[in-house]
């Protein structure tokens, strides 16, 4: 069974405190589901685990995690759709992946929107992106290209921002009516700001905040500096979301001022709240992880805080 830390409770109150903070509705626009004993590989949900890397050891959520999971997990929440992202499913296998989706979808009405996976410097990349298209729920693509100069932090062993054959497959994109989940750090901004500033028919969605992962005033002020390039750019939106990746021991405290000044920065109208659960309620509950975000703009009009846990996920993953 899996025992989140209660710590977080302790800044709300009791449990009812923040849920009195929900929004009339929610459609969450980063979610995975996985079933660990079907055809679909999940290396890094297969055992030996690791206390390493930035998510660290992930042993307590290898487990099947579907929809009716997800729906417990989010009982207290009035959730209208779910936004499904790509689940670090083998690269083989993104296509299984995405057809399974399809296949819940279908049969269940979510997840409403998926979000594949594609190797964007892979040589086939363009067969890929066809065969992701072709699934009438799939708006976009995410490939995660967070590099970082310490090892312990970094997802690849370079950095594919600056390749030529990734930027080439990024291009490809629009070809097939297809958006960008962009995970990165905020070292890696200001390129991506630069080769999204080139493709304005490509929509980017930034996951998890730009995950500021490095302490300090510099650290904090390169965030700042990248969100503000980035926010420059109206085909780009930032999900609220991921911030126990960052920081295993955060509080709704520590994440206020973060989120503030991504909505001071992008608008109300380019923020989506997010669980990313099942990963992060490896750092929190469900209640604690969006009652956090629900609390941080609780002082919010009832249509701005609308727009940022329902409305614009609806209209950026063209969700009907």
């Amino acid at each position: 069974m899996f025992v989140h830390n209660r710590l977080h409770l302790r800044h709300f109150g009791r449990t009812d405190d923040f849920l009195m903070k929900r929004p009339a509705r929610f459609v969450d626009a980063h979610v995975h589901l996985w079933k660990l004993d079907a055809e679909i590989a999940y290396p890094w949900l297969t055992p030996p685990f690791s206390d390493a890397g930035v998510t660290g050891n992930v042993g307590a959520i290898a487990v099947n995690y579907g929809l009716d999971e997800y729906l417990e997990d989010a009982a207290a929440w009035n959730v209208e759709g779910i936004v499904h992202i790509d689940a670090g499913a083998a690269p083989k296998d993104a296509l299984s992946e995405t057809q399974w989706l399809q296949s819940i979808a279908d049969a269940r009405g979510m997840p409403n929107a998926i979000v594949g996976f594609a190797g964007l410097h892979e040589p086939n990349v363009e067969a890929v992106l066809e065969a992701q298209a072709s699934y009438k729920n799939v708006r976009g693509i995410r490939h995660i290209v967070n590099w970082h100069r310490d090892a312990g932090k970094t997802y690849s062993e370079r950095d594919l921002t600056t390749d030529p054959q990734w930027r080439a497959g990024y291009a490809l994109l629009a070809k097939y009516g297809l958006s960008f989940d962009c995970q990165i750090y905020p070292g890696q901004m200001p390129v991506i700001a630069a080769l999204a500033a080139e493709h304005p028919d490509i929509p980017v969605m930034l996951n998890h905040a730009g995950m500021l992962i490095d302490a300090g005033d510099d650290a904090l002020a390169e965030w700042k500096n990248g969100m503000t390039a980035l926010a420059a750019l109206p085909h780009v939106s930032v999900k609220l979301s991921g911030f126990g990746i960052v920081d295993h021991g955060w509080t709704p405290e520590s994440i206020r001022p973060l989120i503030l000044t991504a909505i001071d920065l992008f608008g109300v109208d380019r923020v989506m709240a997010a669980s990313d659960f099942p990963t992060d309620k490896l750092f929190g509950s469900f209640d604690e992880t969006v009652g956090a975000l629900a609390s941080a703009v609780s002082d919010f009009s009832e249509t701005e805080r609308d727009a940022i846990f329902a409305a614009n996920a609806l209209r950026i993953y063209r969700i009907a």
